[in-house]
């Protein structure tokens, strides 16, 4: 492995909420601030994933 860029970016530990079905849950989760968005570092069941910008959320205000 070998680093290609140092990104600016700050990790964030958000409460979030997602839709399971008909229901509303909530959690802490890591998540990374980059370019003013939030994007989670893994799934609402504990699975990590890609830090990618088309996982981005919008935080609210």
């Amino acid at each position: 492995m070998k680093v290609l860029e140092v990104l600016d970016a700050e990790l964030v530990l958000v409460d979030l909420e997602v839709n399971l079905g008909k229901n509303k849950q909530n959690a802490p989760t890591l998540c990374a601030r980059y370019k003013g968005k939030i994007i989670p570092l893994n799934t609402a069941d504990g699975r990590p994933i890609l830090m990618k910008e088309e996982n981005a959320i919008e935080p609210i205000s």
